[in-house]
């Protein structure tokens, strides 16, 4: 609630400086639509400005670059360990699944019937000036 009141008084404080402070507006725009004076005369050419000179820097010698060594090349790779085979197992072929052996069955449940919605009309909704009007929905298929 404190926050509402705090923006009631702001809001009439910004009202109330529009209100005093807007004859000013007026006057001034008053003496721009009766000021029918010529424009001035352009200003005289400003001289071009002389570039700086810039100071001459001095040469420094950097001392050499050290020489980082190098990763030494490997001439030959030792050879690739042979990878194991896996023996070829023989499976026992998949027992065939027979419903109600082993799985218990499933209760089949009726739900009740849905209870039927009336049919509300609605009113028609007002024009209102300036606003546009939303399409209308095509009715429900029943």
């Amino acid at each position: 609630m404190a926050s509402s009141s705090s923006f009631l008084a702001t809001a009439i404080t910004v009202a109330v400086v529009l209100l005093v402070g807007n004859g000013s507006t007026g006057h001034a725009a008053r003496r721009l639509a009766a000021d029918t004076t010529e424009a001035p005369a352009p200003a005289a050419a400003v001289p071009a400005i002389p570039k700086p000179t810039v100071p001459t820097v001095p040469a420094v010698t950097l001392p050499p670059m050290p020489v980082v060594p190098g990763v030494p090349k490997a001439t030959t790779l030792p050879p690739m360990p042979a990878m194991p085979t896996v023996p070829a197992a023989t499976l026992p072929p998949m027992p065939a699944v027979v419903p109600g052996a082993g799985v218990p069955a499933v209760p089949k449940l009726s739900l009740p019937p849905m209870p039927s919605i009336p049919a509300v009309t609605l009113p028609p909704m007002p024009a209102v000036p300036g606003v546009p009007m939303p399409f209308l929905a095509p009715p429900p298929k029943a």
